[in-house]
């Protein structure tokens, strides 16, 4: 039986309105990401969930907190799904890393391979705590959420996520499926 999950990115904050690489940095929403994670509530009202998990960063739990107050459902956090560590670059625009860093094409935090990994554990773990439940619902950020479906789909490049965007991927025997 597979183990049904939607993944869901934060709504917007200040720093995504400005273009600031967030990583583990930990913004709240804006008016217009707490704005997105109302609708994110409203679109999921029909969906049945059997848990909220949210990333433990600020950003995540917020939007995660819209969906489950009306579902009077605990947020459980998980910090395997934060975002990757972009270490210096935190909180910097790409025009601020091209002067301060120039010739500089990744940044010095953690690798994409070690996020990678991180992210898929904490997803897999969470789909096996509920082995044969209805849907999970996982928020978490647009890099980490692109990185398990790179992953789960086997491919290079997926579009980018936008705010409190959901989509889903089913996982049974170890594989993941898109749904």
């Amino acid at each position: 039986m597979a183990t049904t999950i939607l993944l869901a990115r934060h709504g917007e904050t200040r720093w995504n309105r400005e273009g600031r690489l967030q990583g583990h940095a930990d913004p709240p929403l804006n008016d217009v990401g707490r704005a997105q994670a109302a609708e994110l509530a409203r679109e999921l009202t029909g969906v049945e969930l059997d848990a909220i998990y949210a990333s433990d960063l600020r950003r995540a739990m917020e939007t995660a907190a819209a969906v489950a107050r009306p579902r009077e459902l605990p947020v459980r956090t998980d910090a395997g799904l934060r975002e990757i560590d972009v270490g210096s670059w935190s909180g910097l625009t790409r025009e601020e890393i091209e002067r301060r860093y120039p010739g500089m094409h990744h940044h010095d935090g953690e690798s994409r391979e070690s996020h990678r990994e991180r992210v898929v554990a904490a997803v897999e773990r969470i789909a096996a705590a509920h082995y044969g439940a209805g849907r999970i619902l996982v928020v978490s950020h647009g890099g980490s959420l692109g990185a398990l479906r790179r992953h789960a789909l086997d491919t290079d490049v997926v579009p980018r996520i936008a705010n409190c965007a959901v989509y889903g991927l089913a996982f049974q025997d170890g594989k993941w499926t898109a749904i």
